[in-house]
């Protein structure tokens, strides 16, 4: 490829004006958004919340990726089937499947063991997704604690503790779609 050749187009570097050159568009632009913040938060309308004193409100809890849970269906048995398309779509591999062969006449597997690892998920909902019986679904619970690690690694009886705890303030979201409970 010659210098040359027609076939290339040079493209000039554009020439800068003074407000290019300068920093002064962006600092006013910085400082307004300081004064709007500010304004706000004399006008009663505070964006920070003291936290644990005060609860933060959830817009919308519904679309919220919080603590995972295991859903159950409606004979009070685990929904998973051990497919393992959660598993394989999690970008962070924070979830673990063990399955068996399933003794009810509906489903060949079942999960034997089924953990999620809670400090090294990213919360991206990818599971929720991916799963084909909406089995794995994120809730709105936020403050989720532990003191060790191995409090943060949730299993099977743990998620579905979470259900039991959220199934009536967060009904399964395919039950909202039309799907079986």
């Amino acid at each position: 490829m010659q210098a040359n050749d027609p076939a290339i187009k040079w493209v000039e570097e554009p020439q800068l004006g003074l407000g290019g050159k300068m920093y002064l568009p962006m600092f006013v632009q910085g400082l307004t958004t300081t004064v709007k913040h500010l304004a706000n938060s004399l006008s009663g309308k505070a964006v920070t919340v003291s936290y644990p004193d005060e609860e933060p409100e959830i817009a919308n809890p519904l679309i919220y990726r919080g603590v995972h849970r295991l859903n159950k269906d409606a004979q009070g048995r685990v929904k998973c089937v051990a497919c393992f398309l959660c598993a394989t779509a999690c970008p962070a591999h924070c979830i673990d499947i063990v399955g068996t062969e399933s003794p009810w006449p509906d489903r060949e597997k079942y999960p034997q063991s089924f953990v999620i690892d809670e400090l090294r998920c990213i919360y991206c909902g990818m599971c929720e997704e991916a799963c084909p019986v909406d089995a794995v679904e994120l809730t709105s619970l936020y403050n989720l604690t532990g003191r060790s690690r191995e409090e943060m690694i949730f299993d099977k009886e743990k998620l579905l503790s979470v259900y039991d705890a959220t199934k009536d303030a967060e009904p399964m979201k395919s039950a909202s779609l039309g799907g079986t409970v």
